[in-house]
C-alpha cells in the first residue's frame, strides 16, 4: 500500500485526483457485482433489480465523489439514504428484500465515494482530511459488508420458515385432537418439514377445508400466490 501511496504522491493533483477516482471505482464497481450478482441474483432472479443495483451503485458513487468537499458530500450521503429509504416505486411496491439490497448498495456507493482511497496528504495536502482513508481499509471495509451479506443469505442465525395454503379433503382430520395426525398425513403427501398448521374456511358439501401449512425450508423465497388466501376460501 505504501508504493500506491508513494506513487500517486508524485503525479500533479489533477493527474493524482482521476486515478484515485478510478480506483475507487473500479473497487465500487467489483463489490457491487459481488453482492449483486453472486449473492441476491442466484435466490431472485431478477434482472431488473440487477440492472437497478448495478446503475444506482454507480451514480451514487459518481454522485459522491464530484460534488464537492467532505462537508457537503456527507450531506447528500445522508440525503439520499433518507430518500432511498422511504421511496416507493410508482409502478410497483418494492419487496423488502429488494429494498434492504438497495439500501446495501447505495451504503457501499457512499463509503467508497466520501474516502479517500490513498494517504498522500504529505505532498498533495488538499487532500488530508477526517475521511481520508487508505485502499486497504477501504477493502476491508467493503469486505465486511460481503461477509454480512453471506451471513444472512446463509441463514446461519435463523431457521426459516415458509407457508403456503392447500386445499385439503380428510375433513375427519381437522379436530384438535387429531393434530398430530393431520400434521403427518401433510408431511407425507407433500413431502415438507410442516412444523404446524392453521385451519381456515371448511366446506363440509364438498368435504374440503383450506389449511395453511407452516414449515422449514432453506429458501428465503415464498411463493408469491400463497401470500394470500384465495378469494372463493375466505
Amino acid at each position: 500500500m505504501d508504493t500506491i501511496n508513494d506513487f500517486l504522491a508524485v503525479l500533479s493533483s489533477d493527474t493524482c485526483r482521476i486515478l484515485d477516482l478510478f480506483l475507487r471505482l473500479i473497487v465500487n464497481t467489483a463489490f457491487t457485482v459481488i453482492i449483486a450478482r453472486c449473492f441476491y441474483f442466484p435466490k431472485a432472479r431478477r434482472k431488473d433489480f440487477f440492472f437497478t443495483y448495478m446503475l444506482v451503485g454507480f451514480c451514487i458513487f459518481m454522485l459522491i465523489h464530484l460534488m464537492g468537499d467532505a462537508k457537503i458530500k456527507t450531506g447528500i450521503a445522508m440525503g439520499l439514504f433518507a430518500i432511498f429509504c422511504i421511496m416507493r416505486y410508482r409502478t410497483e411496491s418494492v419487496p423488502i428484500r429488494e429494498m434492504t439490497y438497495l439500501f446495501l448498495i447505495i451504503s457501499l456507493a457512499a463509503i467508497n465515494g466520501l474516502a479517500w482511497a490513498a494517504d498522500i496528504s504529505p505532498k498533495h495536502p488538499e487532500f488530508a482530511g477526517p475521511l481520508m482513508t487508505s485502499i486497504g481499509e477501504l477493502i476491508v471495509t467493503d469486505l465486511v459488508f460481503v461477509g454480512g451479506v453471506w451471513i444472512a443469505e446463509a441463514n446461519m442465525l435463523i431457521k426459516s420458515r415458509s407457508s403456503k395454503y392447500v386445499k385439503y379433503d380428510k375433513i375427519d382430520l381437522i379436530k384438535p385432537s387429531k393434530r398430530d395426525e393431520l400434521i403427518a398425513d401433510l408431511k407425507e403427501r407433500t413431502g415438507l418439514d410442516i412444523t404446524n398448521v392453521s385451519i381456515g374456511s371448511i366446506d363440509f358439501l364438498k368435504d374440503m377445508a383450506l389449511i395453511k401449512i407452516y414449515y422449514n425450508t432453506n429458501s428465503n423465497d415464498e411463493d408469491e400466490a400463497d401470500k394470500k388466501m384465495p378469494k372463493t376460501y375466505e
